[in-house]
């Protein structure tokens, strides 16, 4: 494995035009964990599922926090330019477009953190109950890139105004940003699923 190597699952498409997906689980989750998500949000589409690398107390995620909702920030860099690299040697190996990220609570952060540190990877983003990884973001440039942010009204993790903070941060980077609070807390709802569904119909894959 080169150093930038993730253990990951990979289904091609069964669709043409359907946009490649690149899922990114939980704290604990592994490369299994959102295929089933994947699946039901586009069902033609190619999904590349990386296993975070880093562990905490043996659960895997994508980078490391000194405390709950406080992030190593210098690790995010580092696990977020990795994880580009990763996505690019999969786009040349398996010939997949940029991918719209679909990530969930660690693996969210972690996508936000990539179209903020690393904009050209992605073509968009679902973000899952999501927070600001970094204190300091880079001033980047989304071009547009379409970003839904789905947060939970009773979230005990993510306060609404670290979620409302974010959807500013990558607005004001140039992304369109389509943010919806659902009466749900961190856990997915039915409602998370077919707003993304939805959503997901009005992206276009770009060419590889």
């Amino acid at each position: 494995m080169t150093e930038t190597a993730f253990i990951h699952r990979f289904e091609p498409a069964t669709t043409a035009g359907s946009p490649p997906l690149l899922l990114l689980h939980g704290t604990g989750g592994d490369e299994n964990d959102l295929l089933g998500l994947g699946r039901m949000i586009s069902s033609g589409s190619a999904l590349l599922s990386p296993r975070g690398r880093v562990l905490e107390h043996g659960m895997p995620r994508f980078f490391r926090r000194l405390a709950e909702g406080v992030f190593d920030e210098d690790d995010v860099r580092r696990r977020a330019r990795e994880l580009g690299e990763f996505v690019d040697e999969s786009r040349q190996r398996y010939g997949i477009a940029a991918p719209v990220a679909v990530g969930f609570s660690n693996g969210a952060n972690i996508a936000a953190a990539l179209l903020l540190l690393e904009p050209d990877v992605l073509a968009g983003a679902i973000l899952l109950r999501a927070m600001v990884p970094l204190s300091d973001p880079p001033t980047a440039n989304l071009g547009g890139k379409q970003v839904l942010l789905l947060s939970g009204q009773a979230d005990p993790i993510v306060p609404a105004s670290n979620s409302a903070k974010l959807a500013a941060v990558l607005s004001q980077a140039g992304a369109r940003v389509t943010h919806r609070v659902l009466p749900a807390g961190h856990q997915l709802s039915q409602a998370d699923v077919t707003l993304a569904r939805d959503w997901i119909g009005s992206v276009d894959a770009k060419a590889a």
